[in-house]
């Protein structure tokens, strides 16, 4: 079953490709691109239109890559050895299974999501391509060892906030989502909103690609900050009436706080605003 838009999620052609090109070459799926572009919704998307499960790791600055396979609670263990609790003989007592664990033992193909990889330390992808290989890994508490049911399809996140090692790299098919264009971005807002004003999708994505423009901005409005701003637009009708009426020299639309999300940003806007103002007297 070849992957392409639902009707919650609009991917472009290049994007249905890599999605499908991963999964009939068996490899882990590496997506890349702004935050706020659709790459965690992707494999929500993907698991829905496969009708089957979605398994999420979430990567934190402190994950190593053992705890997806498993973790072994020895300090459980030895308190309860000492207070001589039934059962302290049997180590897979202790044993807590991991997301990949999970995803390999599941009785039906399942979608792994690991979210966010490049927040981890810079050797966490190296110590996971054993495993992600050769889709095993060893348990050395209790000399079993894991092999995968059924080959997960694997979607791996990243922020670009740091370079993945080459060596992992090599064994991924790559995709970057680039930015929507003015053309999807109306797609993306019609899923969301099919029965929204075409009045105000105008005008909001104007305000918004304005602002994705400004110079020096430290943070572009992303997708999913446009769609939870539009959200506010449809509920406020004064907000709304602002953004029709606007003037091209004010700073700030209606309800930015959803669209400008720090205070450097406010500023630089605000200056521009000014600048604008003082060309056109």
């Amino acid at each position: 079953m070849a992957f392409t838009s639902t009707a919650t999620y609009v991917a472009t052609e290049a994007l249905e490709q890599a999605v499908n090109a991963a999964v009939t070459l068996e490899r882990p799926l590496l997506i890349k691109g702004e935050p706020g572009t659709g790459k965690t919704l992707l494999a929500e998307e993907l698991a829905s239109s496969l009708d089957t499960r979605l398994i999420t790791w979430h990567i934190k600055s402190s994950t190593k890559a053992a705890q997806g396979l498993y973790e072994y609670d020895a300090v459980s263990r030895l308190r309860d050895s000492q207070l001589g609790i039934e059962g302290v003989e049997n180590v897979a007592n202790y044993i807590k299974p991991g997301k990949l664990w999970e995803a390999f033992t599941a009785d039906q193909r399942v979608v792994l999501l690991i979210d966010e990889i490049d927040k981890a330390d810079i050797e966490f992808p190296n110590d996971l391509l054993q495993e992600l290989d050769r889709m095993e890994f060893h348990v050395y508490e209790t000399g079993e060892t894991i092999t995968a049911k059924h080959r997960p399809i694997i979607v791996i996140t990243s922020n670009n906030e740091k370079e993945l090692p080459d060596a992992f790299l090599r064994r991924c098919f790559f995709h970057y989502i680039e930015f929507p264009d003015r053309e999807t971005m109306q797609a993306i807002v019609d899923v969301h909103f099919p029965d929204i004003a075409p009045k105000l999708v105008g005008e909001a994505l104007e305000v918004f690609f304005d602002l994705r423009q400004a110079p020096g901005l430290k943070k572009k409005p992303s997708t999913s900050e446009l769609v939870d701003w539009l959200k506010l637009l449809m509920a406020d009708d004064l907000a709304r009436e602002a953004l029709y009426q606007r003037d091209p020299v004010k700073a700030i639309p209606p309800l930015a706080g959803a669209l400008v999300k720090n205070e450097q940003d406010t500023q630089l806007l605000e200056r521009l605003a000014f600048m604008l103002r003082r060309q056109g007297r």
